[in-house]
């Protein structure tokens, strides 16, 4: 068996041109254009590539792109006040503080200092709290670009055994989270998880979200299954560069799951994707329009 290769940059294309949709539909019917805050901390490299990536897709998609770069030094105070003049501002639909943060800014504080309807980030406590019981609630882009792929692979997800390797709050917890809202069986395992592999070997959905490169192997997986990785990891090659692998052993996994994500090309693009459809349904909500259909878990 060789699995059939989830394209999450093909994807995530057509989930922006949904969005871009959306935002001229706001546009002409509304006279609203949504609005995208990005605040960057600091002077980290792999950051500024992503927050670069996300003005430019913003934009692309006809949104207002608002992004503040911020020393360093930037001392506590003066972060909390930024957000306090970007949530009251009317022009500003969703707020993202790009993490990590540098060592004397407390995460939890400033995440928890965005409101929660523009917390397109979906990491305010509040929003947790509203997925875990079943409320509507901003939904984090990585496990939602995830279940946006199983939908599509699947259709119904209901009586699906799923089990997520992982239990971070940014991906593993929400994940479990959303497959049990779409009527899996779900389980969450982790590094004390006794006979993990034959957990895993029980999946119809496997999630990958861990952090440890190459991890799950080909004899880990059930047949037939749909396997998610979410793991995006760097290793050195014996020529003495490097390449990015995932949680999943891809050569051996696919030949035993009946679909797979690559790394990369694969759960990767949907983040950003997913970031313009939250930044467009938080637009909707706050001005009391319909959402857009298929962009929401």
């Amino acid at each position: 068996m060789t699995a059939k290769i989830l394209d999450g940059k093909a994807f995530a294309a057509r989930v922006r041109e949904q969005v871009a949709a959306g935002v001229a539909r706001l546009k002409a019917d509304h006279g609203v254009t949504p609005g995208l805050a990005v605040v960057l901390v600091g002077e980290d490299p792999a950051s500024e590539v992503y927050v670069r990536n996300k003005g430019k897709q913003t934009l692309a998609c006809g949104m207002a792109s608002f992004e503040h770069k911020l020393a360093a030094e930037t001392s506590e105070a003066e972060l909390l006040a930024l957000i306090d003049r970007l949530n009251a501002d009317p022009a500003v639909h969703g707020i993202l503080v790009q993490l990590p943060l540098p060592d004397h800014l407390n995460e939890d504080l400033v995440i928890n200092a965005i409101a929660p309807e523009k917390d397109v980030d979906g990491f305010h406590i509040s929003n947790v709290g509203l997925l875990a019981t079943g409320q509507k609630a901003m939904v984090p882009c990585t496990p939602l670009g995830c279940l946006m792929m199983l939908r599509e692979e699947h259709g119904s997800l209901s009586g699906l055994n799923a089990v997520v390797v992982g239990r971070s709050n940014i991906v593993g917890k929400p994940m479990a989270q959303l497959l049990l809202r779409d009527s899996c069986t779900v389980t969450i395992a982790h590094s004390r998880t006794r006979e993990i592999e034959a957990l895993c070997r029980q999946a119809d959905i496997l999630v990958a979200a861990v952090g440890r490169p190459e991890m799950v192997t080909g004899d880990w997986i059930k047949p037939g299954a749909t396997v998610i990785d979410v793991g995006i990891n760097r290793i050195e090659t014996p020529e003495g560069g490097t390449r990015l692998v995932g949680d999943v052993d891809f050569a051996s996994a696919a030949q035993v799951a009946g679909a797979i994500t690559p790394v990369p090309g694969g759960v990767g693009p949907m983040t950003i994707a997913c970031l313009l459809a939250n930044t467009l349904t938080a637009c909707c909500r706050s001005n009391d329009i319909p959402e857009p259909e298929g962009l929401t878990a």
